[in-house]
Order: C-alpha cells, then sequence, then structure tokens
C-alpha cells in the first residue's frame, strides 16, 4: 500500500485555504451550504488526492475565523503535518499569529507554508516572505519551506506539489502496529449502514472486525467495527497516517460527540490528572486557573495548579486517554487566542498533600525528559509491570536498555534499591517468625505480603510518596512498596522476591530450603501416639494421656499439618490411616447399619466412633439416612 500523510491547513481567514485545498485535490472541501454561501469555512473540511511519487495526501481544512479557534484545534489537533497559508495581497494579521501559537503548542514540526493569491499582489511576495520569517522564527516551523503559488492562475502549484513530496517524504513514519487512538471528529448515520465516525489516524491499525473501547463525553463501552472507508473506498484495513471512517455496530449517532475517541481495548490510561510542562505561551504562574484544554479533538474544561512559571497540574473536567509526550494547547476563558502550550509529563502523577511538595514537585518535573522517565516511574512505585507504563506512553526497553538500578523481576520492573529492602524484610520475618514459633513449618505466604505491604522504603523517598493517615495523629505513613492485589503478576513478583531472599514456598509456607517442621521435646509423645494407633487404630488417646505425654494444641497442629496425626471433632486423635481401615470394616456390614454396630464392629467407644462416622460422612465414603442409619456409598 502506498504511504498516506494527513495535512492540516492553517491561517487566517479569507487567505484562500480551501481555495487552495480545492486546487490541489480537485474537490470542494467545504461541506455546509452555509459555508458555501457565505464562502467562509465554519467546520473541519476534508479532501484528498495522491502525489507524483505515489504518495497518498488526505488534507483536513480548517476555518480560519477567531470565533471558530476551537473547531480549528480539532482539525489541527491530530495532525502530524501542517501546511501554514499566508496571503500576499493581505499579510500577516492577528488570527495568522493565533494560528501560529497553536502549531507551535501543539509540537508540529512537520510542515511547509504557503503564501498565496500571488496574482493579487505579486509585488508584495517579498514583503510578505520576509514577515513569515519573522513572524516563524523561534517556532516549530522556523525551518519550514515557503511556496508562492496562486491557486487561480496555477501559478506555482508545480513547485507546492514537488515540495509536498519532500516534506512527507521527511516525516517520521507511522507505528502501524502501535495502539490505535482515533479522535473523532464527526458523528453522523447513514441510511443502512448506521453508525460513522470519522478521525485522523495517526498510530495503529483498524481492521474490519475489531473490538474498539469507545470512551467519551456521554459514553464508555466496547464496540465492534462493521466497516471501514479512507478516501471515500471501502476497505477492510487502515493503517497510518489516514482520514478513516469507522462504521460501527450498534452504537447510536447521538451518543458521540467530537472529542470522543476509538481506542485499542486496555492499552490507554484513561485519566483526568496529569503533570504537565509549559512548552509556550503565558507562564503557569500567573493566577489563571480556569482553562480550556484541548487535546486531540477534545476541548475540555480545566483547573491549573502551577508548581513554578513551567510546570503545573492540570484536573481536566473528564477523563481522557492521555499519554506522557501529548500536546495539549490551553485557551483563557473567553479568549479566542492561545494561553500556553503544553507538555505532558506524567499521567499518574503522585498526590500532594505537605506543605513544600508543590516546589518539590516542579524541581522533579524540570529534570524529567520529554520522553518520560523509566527510572522516576519505577523508582516512584518501588515496582511496576511494563505493561502499565506501556500504557502510560512510555517506550520501555528490553531488559539490556533498562536505567541502571531497574531490573525486571517476574515481569516486572523493580527499583533495585526497594528490592533489596524487600528481600531483607523477607528473610528478617522468617527468622523472627521461626525463632518464636519453631514448630511451625514456615510463615504463610500471606503473610509475608502483608509484612512487605507495611515494609517502609528505606531508599530515599520522592515528593509525594507519603500521605497523611486520619488515624495516625499526623503520624507520616509509609509508602505501600509492594503493590496490593492477588492477580497473577503480583504472586509472580512475591515469589520472585522470596526467591531472591534464598527461600522456598511449600503448601503455602515460606521457609528456608530444608527446614522442616521439628517437633522438639514433643516428638517422642508423638511417636508413642503413634505406636499405640498402630496396635489399635479405633484407641483414640483421652485428653489425660495427651497431656502426660506433653501434647499441647500446638504440638497435634503441627504433628497434623505433617501428616502424621490425623484430628477428628472434640479433640478425638487418631491415625491418617484409621478412615480407610474404619471403611474396610463397615463395608462388610448389612446396610445399613447403626452407630452402635459401627461402634461394636470397631472395638470402639461413642466418643470415638461418633466424630468417626461424621468424618466419613464428610468425604462422602458414608451417608447419612436418618438419625440412627448409615450406609456405605458404593
Amino acid at each position: 500500500m502506498p504511504d498516506t500523510f494527513v495535512i492540516a491547513t492553517a491561517g487566517h481567514v479569507d487567505h484562500g485555504k480551501s481555495t487552495l485545498v480545492n486546487a490541489l485535490t480537485g474537490m470542494e472541501p467545504d461541506r455546509w451550504a452555509e459555508e458555501k454561501k457565505r464562502g467562509l469555512t465554519i467546520d473541519l473540511g476534508f479532501a484528498w488526492t495522491t502525489l507524483p511519487s505515489g504518495r497518498e495526501l488526505a488534507f483536513v481544512d480548517v476555518p480560519g475565523h477567531e470565533k471558530f479557534l476551537s473547531n480549528m484545534l480539532a482539525g489541527l489537533g491530530p495532525a502530524p503535518i501542517a501546511c501554514f497559508v499566508i496571503a500576499a495581497d493581505k499579510g500577516w494579521q492577528a488570527q495568522s499569529s493565533d494560528h501560529r501559537d497553536a502549531i507551535n503548542a501543539l509540537g508540529i514540526t512537520h510542515g511547509l507554508v504557503v503564501i498565496t493569491r500571488a496574482d493579487l499582489a505579486p509585488d508584495s511576495v517579498d514583503t510578505t516572505k520576509a514577515q513569515v520569517s519573522a513572524q516563524l522564527r523561534g517556532t516549530t516551523l522556523e525551518a519550514a519551506p515557503i511556496v508562492t503559488v496562486s491557486a487561480t492562475t496555477g501559478e506555482g502549484l508545480p513547485e507546492l506539489i514537488s515540495v509536498l513530496d519532500e516534506v512527507t517524504a521527511t516525516a517520521k513514519s507511522p507505528a502501524a502496529s502501535g495502539r490505535v487512538r482515533l479522535w473523532v471528529d464527526r458523528a453522523f448515520t447513514i441510511r443502512g449502514a448506521g453508525t460513522v465516525v470519522t478521525g485522523t489516524l495517526t498510530a495503529g491499525t483498524l481492521t474490519t472486525g475489531d473490538t474498539v473501547e469507545l470512551r467519551g463525553e456521554t459514553i464508555d463501552r466496547t464496540v465492534g467495527v462493521r466497516g471501514l472507508q479512507s478516501r471515500n473506498s471501502t476497505t477492510n484495513e487502515v493503517a497510518p497516517q489516514a482520514r478513516v471512517a469507522v462504521n460501527l455496530r450498534d452504537v447510536p449517532a447521538d451518543d458521540l460527540h467530537r472529542g470522543d475517541a476509538l481506542l485499542t481495548a486496555g492499552a490507554w490510561t484513561i485519566i483526568d490528572t496529569i503533570d504537565v510542562r509549559r512548552t509556550m505561551g503565558e507562564p503557569l504562574d500567573s493566577g489563571i486557573h480556569e482553562l480550556m484544554a484541548h487535546i486531540g479533538t477534545a476541548a475540555v474544561p480545566a483547573r491549573l495548579r502551577s508548581f513554578d512559571a513551567d510546570h503545573a497540574r492540570l484536573t481536566l473536567d473528564r477523563p481522557l486517554p492521555v499519554q506522557v509526550s501529548d500536546r495539549i494547547v490551553l485557551r483563557a476563558p473567553g479568549s479566542r487566542n492561545v494561553f500556553a502550550g503544553l507538555l505532558v509529563l506524567d499521567v499518574d502523577p503522585p498526590e500532594l498533600t505537605r506543605r513544600g511538595d508543590g516546589a518539590r514537585r516542579a524541581r522533579e518535573l524540570a529534570e524529567r525528559p520529554i520522553e518520560g522517565d523509566i527510572l522516576a516511574e519505577v523508582a516512584r512505585r518501588g515496582a511496576v509491570e511494563r505493561t502499565v507504563l506501556t500504557r502510560f506512553g512510555l517506550q520501555v526497553p528490553d531488559d539490556e536498555g533498562l536505567p541502571a538500578d531497574v531490573e525486571d523481576v517476574g515481569g516486572w520492573l523493580v527499583h533495585s534499591p526497594r528490592l533489596t529492602a524487600w528481600v531483607e524484610a523477607t528473610n528478617s520475618l522468617v527468622s523472627r517468625e521461626l525463632a518464636a514459633s519453631p514448630l511451625a513449618a514456615g510463615v504463610p505466604v500471606k503473610a509475608v505480603a502483608e509484612a512487605l505491604l507495611r515494609t517502609p522504603d528505606t531508599s530515599r523517598r520522592r515528593s509525594g510518596e507519603t500521605k497523611r493517615d486520619a488515624s495516625s495523629k499526623g503520624k507520616v505513613q509509609p509508602t505501600v512498596p509492594l503493590p496490593d492485589g492477588t492477580s497473577t503478576a503480583i504472586r509472580a513478583l512475591l515469589g520472585a522476591i522470596i526467591s531472591r531472599a534464598g527461600l522456598e514456598t511449600a503448601d503455602g509456607m515460606v521457609r528456608p530450603p530444608g527446614h522442616t517442621s521439628g517437633l522438639g521435646a514433643a516428638e517422642a509423645g508423638i511417636a508413642e501416639i503413634e505406636r499405640r494407633l498402630a496396635a489399635d487404630s479405633f484407641a483414640a488417646p483421652e485428653a489425660d494421656d495427651l497431656r502426660e505425654l506433653g501434647l499441647g494444641a500446638r504440638e497435634l497442629a503441627v504433628a497434623a499439618k505433617a501428616g502424621r496425626i490425623l484430628r477428628l471433632g472434640d479433640g478425638i486423635i487418631v491415625s491418617p490411616r484409621t478412615p480407610a481401615q474404619a471403611m474396610r470394616i463397615l463395608a462388610g456390614l448389612a446396610q445399613p447399619f447403626t452407630t452402635s454396630q459401627a461402634r461394636q464392629a470397631l472395638g470402639t467407644t461413642r466418643r470415638v466412633v461418633i466424630p468417626l462416622l461424621e468424618h466419613l460422612d464428610g468425604r462422602g465414603w458414608t451417608r447419612r439416612l436418618d438419625t440412627t442409619h448409615r450406609e456405605v456409598v458404593r
């Protein structure tokens, strides 16, 4: 398949953006009758063409009027390439600056500048070029090529097409195998087909029959992909970058809105609180807190908590699928200008509850690289699954590429100092418990896990890693260093910690290799009970006999755990072989039999026979028919 690229236009109203797209594609991007009547683009328009190289272009034409800045941002937000348009006969104007700032805030580095309407003001072309160069200095489009054209006469269009080929040739190749996040810019119904949404696919591949998540303003569910179209042609698969129309199963179009998103199921963190860095615009500590955040095609009210001029926490009015390195445009209420551009640094930020946490957090964020910090993410949590960091949008290297002090343990990325603390805590716990209870077979795995959940982090604490508990009377509580839960992954992490501690797990108990549940002084007493029961399996010792032999509840529990005795109800002690021996005798009786007949056949007492028969009932070997009769289950 030929490579496809999506290009969004930008520029002041009435500078010829739609006319230029029409000249390049032969398609009219304005979709609404009102747009055609007024000669003014109001909403997003779409058109496409194929370059001489075979690369396919899809244009998103955006409105230039200041009243429709939100619509413009919805078209520009997901686009990887920008085509900035300036009319030669009008030069740089107010919305030119606003659109430049939006491109800069979104971090769009690939693009070109087109000076249009050259036929109307040929003497102004050089002046306009100088204006453009001055106004783009220091922005992401500073080095963008500048082409002069007249869409009416065709002058410069061949050069423009050549430049488009050059720009797309150097654009970053999208990840066809990546996660899908399709920001919805339109939702409508087609008779006979149902609901259709459109958007710019910048990563991942969509296939007919896929099941995807649909997250949005009023919807949160999985949906099936019934059909796909790209460039007005039906297809079974769409790879990035492309404009795509997705026919969805069983979801009303009225439930969908611009700013909703189609996502790879289970692959994204849906979050409403993020930590950010200012990339351009007004200082974040300027005193404005209520803003509008533009992310993808979404426009969401947000509250800003500044840490300093360049770093802040942004709380969105509703959760969105956001990842590290995403770009956000902020607008102030009532303003049609860009307030600031933001870079997302953390989509799972820590709680900030102590005095001075904001300043400490600012210093941490100032050191964080654009692509995220694997070490910081792992160190703050102690351990985190690789898949979690991938959902955050981090590129997680293989084991050889992991940062120092980070290692893979049981499928988890673990901070080495924290791992050392866990191993030491586990060894200490097992040694202490077995010293206090020498008869124990080990320490229950659950007890080890609970102890690790309470283990203070001995490594240097980072901002936000501790919290105050209302019941602690102001005492700072340690961060939970071991992830809580009972998942297979957590059990694997716990097992790896136990192994690193040089311990083993058997029958749900953690113990040193070769450890046995020693009976110590009680060994002689248990051996005597075994001797007596070997002589008569149904002569269960009396309570006085057990006391004389020094066998209390703890010693009997250890012996039972070791399989040396069997404890029945009411303190009856028999051999583990006693039930099978009883069954051989009871099976020879006339069926059904009474409790008295069983007592006589076994040669024992009611004290023994009643709990023994109840034990056999519980195992399903005998069946009680009424208050006095039982039978052997054949």
